[in-house]
């Protein structure tokens, strides 16, 4: 029996067909588990790992599956399978670092139901939500929406409202947030703690489903967003306590040839200074597009220092899909 079917949640937070307002089993149906294979060469690689599961959402009639961008980011080999038992190996169409979305394209008939896709906009925090993964019931989960605002992650990521939910699904990646209607309103990203009255709380963090419309054509087009490629560093930088410092740098990144150095404080970009890295992302993208020089004020061992560094375009440092 593999992994996937010897855990379940209990029948009390389980979805149940005589509480909701849709199809349920055809919600099931919908959401398929995703599989993919990522060389060890891979810029992702160190990082993501080269064996990567989650879930994914199927979007269109033609099959079409919505997940999360990380899963399949530089994946040579994907595979996909639906609530029935089907494996159909599929294609990474395109992946969108702004937002984290990603597509897959199967290679043969999926013989799955597509989710229709709602608003997450006109979903408000209290409401009653669910969140489906690949395995039918078991891995299904009610849950309520319990935040939405701007998330900042260290990875140079950013949404200006991100949604958040709880109880969390501890198969987060991919997973299907559906309204009371059954509208897909959210594609899962993270699992992240959040305090509640004074206590540690887990909830999962979904990437809103309002964010795939104005690049959808362009990811089917093209392989990525139609909007100029934001200026990418290639550090992760963290913020606790309330000083951004230098946690990673990428390995051959802009920041890594520049002589940027793992914990270096960030003090501003420039003569800005930047509080928080929210701001800190903000700052460097107004500078312009991919390739644009970022002026970094640096604070290394108590000296200030001022290092310039040539960003790059993210997607030209990832290995590119091929099609067998």
């Amino acid at each position: 029996m593999s992994e996937e079917q010897v855990w379940a949640f209990p029948e009390s937070v389980q979805p149940k067909a005589g509480e909701t307002q849709f199809d349920l089993e055809r919600a099931f149906d919908a959401v398929v588990l995703v599989r993919a294979e990522i060389p060890e060469d891979a810029h992702s690689a160190a990082t993501l790992g080269t064996e990567r599961a989650g879930y994914g959402a199927v979007i269109r009639e033609d099959g079409l599956v919505l997940t999360i961008g990380y899963l399949i980011n530089e994946a040579t080999q994907i595979w996909l399978t639906t609530n029935r038992g089907a494996l159909v190996p599929g294609y990474p169409l395109a992946y969108d670092p702004a937002t984290g979305f990603g597509l897959v394209q199967p290679l043969a008939k999926l013989a799955a139901p597509h989710l229709e896709r709602g608003r997450a906009g006109d979903v408000n925090v209290g409401d009653a939500a669910f969140v489906i993964g690949h395995g039918g019931r078991n891995h299904s989960l009610k849950t309520r929406l319990i935040a939405k605002h701007e998330f900042a992650g260290y990875w140079e990521y950013l949404l200006d409202e991100a949604l958040f939910t709880a109880p969390a699904h501890p198969q987060w990646g991919g997973a299907a947030l559906l309204d009371a209607q059954g509208n897909l309103i959210g594609i899962g990203s993270l699992l992240v703690q959040r305090e509640l009255n004074g206590e540690p709380l887990h909830v999962n963090m979904f990437v809103p489903i309002d964010l795939l419309d104005p690049i959808l054509n362009a990811m089917l087009n093209t392989g990525r967003s139609p909007h100029p490629p934001r200026p990418w560093l290639g550090m992760s930088t963290q913020d606790p306590g309330g000083q951004l410092v230098v946690a990673r740098l990428s390995p051959g990144g802009p920041a890594s040839r520049a002589g940027v150095q793992v914990g270096d404080l960030v003090l501003g970009v420039g003569a800005s200074r930047v509080h928080g890295l929210a701001e800190f992302f903000r700052t460097v993208w107004q500078l312009g597009e991919a390739g644009v020089d970022v002026p970094l004020t640096l604070s290394r061992g108590g000296d200030v220092l001022h290092i310039t560094v040539k960003s790059g375009d993210r997607n030209d440092f990832l290995r590119k899909p091929k099609l067998h």
